[in-house]
C-alpha cells in the first residue's frame, strides 16, 4: 500500500464519524415525569379538600341564616315535661306539627286534648308531631308531667316561657292565650303556619285538618 492511502483513509473515516447523527440522549428528567402526576394529584386532592370545607360552610351559613328567619317562638328553647329533654319547634322541620296552646285548669283544653289523642291514633304511622303548651307560664314541668299522665296523654306537652307566649300573641294575636277558646294551629313541612283556628274540633276534623296541611 502506497504511503500517501493511509492518511487518507484515516481522514476519510474520521469524516464519517463527524457526520453520523447521534444518538439521542436519555430523558433526564425521569424522576420529573413521574413525580409531575403525582404533584398535580396532591393539587387535585386539595382543591376537592378546599370545595368539600367551602360547601359546607355555605350549608352552615344558609342554615343559621334560615334560623334567623324564623320567629323566636320556633327557634326558643321548650322543655319536655316528661322526658326532660330540650327541645325547638324548629327541631321538627320537614314534618307537619299540630300545637295546641292550653292549661292544666282548663276543662275544655281537657276536651279538646281528648279528640288530639284520638286524632294521634288515627295518623298513627304518619310524618305528624303533636306538641301542647302550657299557656301557664309559672307551672312547674313536675305539674304538667303530672297532669299530662293523669289523662292519659303520651305526646309532647312542655311549660311555655313567657317570651315564647309573647312572641305567638305578636303572631297569631291576643286569642292564643286564651285557654277556654281552645286555640291550636299548624306548622306545615316547609316551616309555614295555618292560621289560629279556635273551638273544639272531633278528631277527624283534626285529623282532615292535618293531613291538609301536610299535602
Amino acid at each position: 500500500m502506497k504511503k500517501w492511502l493511509v492518511p487518507v483513509l484515516i481522514l476519510i473515516v474520521l469524516l464519517l464519524a463527524a457526520c453520523s447523527p447521534a444518538a439521542p440522549a436519555a430523558p433526564a428528567a425521569d424522576e420529573t415525569m413521574v413525580e409531575a402526576p403525582m404533584a398535580d394529584d396532591a393539587m387535585m386532592d386539595e382543591k376537592a379538600d378546599d370545595t368539600t370545607h367551602d360547601e359546607a360552610m355555605a350549608d352552615e351559613a344558609m342554615a343559621d341564616e334560615a334560623m334567623m328567619a324564623l320567629p323566636a317562638w320556633q327557634t326558643l328553647p321548650l322543655v319536655d315535661a316528661t322526658t326532660g329533654e330540650t327541645f325547638t319547634l324548629a327541631d321538627f322541620a320537614g314534618q307537619t306539627v299540630f300545637v295546641e296552646p292550653m292549661a292544666t285548669w282548663c276543662t275544655n283544653c281537657r276536651r279538646q286534648l281528648q279528640n288530639v289523642a284520638g286524632a294521634r291514633a288515627d295518623l298513627a304511622g304518619e310524618n305528624v308531631r303533636f306538641v301542647a303548651l302550657s299557656l301557664e307560664t309559672n307551672l312547674a314541668a313536675s305539674d304538667l308531667a303530672r297532669y299530662t299522665r293523669n289523662e292519659g296523654f303520651d305526646w309532647t306537652f312542655a311549660v311555655m316561657s313567657p317570651e315564647i307566649l309573647q312572641s305567638l300573641a305578636d303572631a297569631f294575636g291576643r286569642s292564643i292565650t286564651s285557654a277556654p277558646s281552645t286555640p291550636h294551629f299548624i306548622i306545615r313541612p316547609d316551616g309555614s303556619t295555618t292560621e289560629l283556628v279556635t273551638g273544639i274540633d272531633s278528631s277527624a276534623e283534626l285529623v282532615e285538618m292535618i293531613r291538609a296541611a301536610g299535602s
